[in-house]
């Protein structure tokens, strides 16, 4: 298992669709992060798209990545082939052992039919190449549901990329899903939380925080990949709640990717 970020661990300084920095990061400033943490995994995902990089810029990230030991894995969101088969070759120049996928789009939720028809038709790239397609539990379908597409596509190249929040949208806690998914889970995003009651009484809201300082029992979740055997890697990524200020909020991004690096070293001896 190795620790590492993620573009989803500074979705504010990239950029959140309304929010945007005046100065936005881009890989090579996640790149920057990595080397600050002292981490040697990066995790490139939809928010910050690697085919709409400028070519000169993925150069060099490319080769600052190689120099400095730093392993890439790649991650997009939409089923398209044309699509897939684009980001295949983008994880395949970086050496990435996974494709993370999440499946829907703004203006494409397949169900499960169209899923199950349309990866099985281009896992065989997969297969021949050598790269994984780890689909993330996004929040739409239960894990038994996701577990079921899985097994009927019957590739040996096609898990899970376990998400330990996003399922409450499918009214599933880390529990259930680890139980479900958790042998099915080939690359892991580790994201802590709170579930806070609202000062009226009336409802319940999850919020995001630091690794280790909220309600999920990231040593119990660690082991129990072991003991699934498991061995995959660990990314960080992080739900910051919005402050006043923009700049406040990446400031608070920031803090709490330090904090939740230290707090997930002692855990995680990559």
């Amino acid at each position: 298992m190795r620790l590492g970020i993620s573009s989803f661990t500074y979705s504010w300084a990239i950029g959140v669709p309304n929010h945007p920095p005046q100065r936005p990061m881009r890989v090579a400033g996640l790149l920057d992060k990595a080397l600050e943490l002292g981490v040697r995994l990066i995790q490139v995902a939809d928010n910050l798209p690697l085919d709409q990089v400028p070519p000169e810029d993925l150069d060099i990230f490319q080769a600052r990545a190689e120099r400095h030991g730093i392993q890439i894995e790649v991650g997009t969101r939409g089923i398209s082939p044309d699509h897939l088969f684009r980001y295949l070759e983008i994880a395949r120049r970086f050496n990435s052992p996974i494709l993370r996928l999440v499946i829907d789009t703004a203006d494409h939720q397949p169900d499960a039919e169209e899923i199950v028809a349309t990866l099985r038709a281009v896992i065989p790239k997969f297969e021949q190449i050598g790269i994984f397609l780890a689909i993330e539990n996004h929040d739409r379908f239960k894990a038994a549901t996701l577990a079921d597409i899985i097994s009927r596509i019957g590739s040996y190249y096609v898990g899970i990329c376990l998400d330990t929040v996003n399922s409450f949208g499918a009214q599933e806690g880390p529990e259930t899903v680890l139980r479900v998914l958790g042998p099915l889970t080939i690359n892991l995003h580790i994201k802590d939380f709170a579930v806070i009651r609202a000062k009226h009484n009336m409802g319940f809201t999850i919020e995001g925080r630091p690794a280790g300082q909220g309600q999920l029992d990231i040593p119990w979740l660690l082991q129990e990949l072991n003991r699934m055997g498991r061995d995959v890697n660990a990314i960080l990524e992080l739900w910051t709640p919005p402050q006043e200020r923009l700049e406040d909020t990446i400031a608070l991004e920031d803090a709490w990717a330090r904090s939740s690096i230290a707090y997930l070293r002692s855990l995680i001896a990559d």
